[in-house]
């Protein structure tokens, strides 16, 4: 009998130590940080996160500028025309000067060319329109060139990730998985991140330009309207 209980209470330590081999240590996965995958990304990091910025500088300077440009200017049309229906000349100069607009300086240009052939002042008012167009759009290319060199400095970053993971592997001749992937996916956030900063400054760009579009229909449609009220005593 205790022989028995001997042969038992081996078997069940045998069965109890193949059990607990056979069972695999679950190792714990390492957490993916986006901060941590933004360091790992190199020096490649750096300009794509300045171009970041710069965009957005731009755009929000560029925004809230070209929105103030394109407020209502009803009103001082309706009062520059009550001025000059009354011939007070000086009083619709007065008017556009103290308006501080792109649409208030147009009228004022040629305002105070009015004594000349209309063709004259319809030409002054296209090109002081021309100025105001200008200013509008400036540094707006400059978000375009962000758009275009953010996703290259991505795939250079990447580029440079990949030959430095061979560089290495031709001197450990260390071939496997885990070493080229482990380098590979790291590298492959600075190409996601260039992307990610070239979508967004292309959007932007755009954004500007229809408003600077639309700001430049409404000049030339309030010029037009400007010149044909001084060609009105003359019908």
């Amino acid at each position: 009998m205790s022989l028995l209980l001997q042969i038992t209470d081996t078997t069940q330590h045998i069965v109890d130590t193949l059990s607990h081999v056979a069972t695999p240590t679950t190792v714990p996965q390492e957490e993916l940080r986006f901060g941590d995958l933004l360091i790992k990304g190199g020096w490649v990091m750096i300009p794509i996160g300045i171009l970041a910025v710069l965009a957005l500088v731009i755009f929000f300077e560029r925004y809230f500028t070209i929105r103030k440009a394109a407020k209502d200017e009803s009103n001082l049309m309706l009062q520059v025309r009550a001025s000059i229906t009354t011939g007070n000349l000086e009083s619709a100069i007065a008017i556009c000067k103290n308006s501080n607009s792109p649409l208030g300086r147009m009228l004022q240009k040629g305002l105070l060319r009015i004594g000349r052939p209309i063709k004259d002042i319809e030409g002054a008012v296209e090109n002081i329109g021309k100025l105001e167009v200008s200013k509008l759009e400036r540094n707006i290319p400059i978000i375009g060139i962000v758009a275009g060199i953010a996703p290259m400095f991505g795939f250079l970053g990447t580029i440079a990730g990949v030959i430095k993971i061979f560089y290495d592997i031709s001197k450990t001749d260390n071939i496997s998985m885990g070493v080229i992937s482990g380098g590979l996916y790291v590298k492959m956030v600075t190409s996601a991140a260039g992307l990610l900063v070239g979508i967004i400054a292309y959007v932007l760009y755009n954004i500007l330009n229809i408003m600077v579009d639309k700001v430049i229909l409404k000049l030339e449609t309030d010029a037009i309207e400007f010149i044909d009220l001084l060609e009105e005593p003359s019908k």
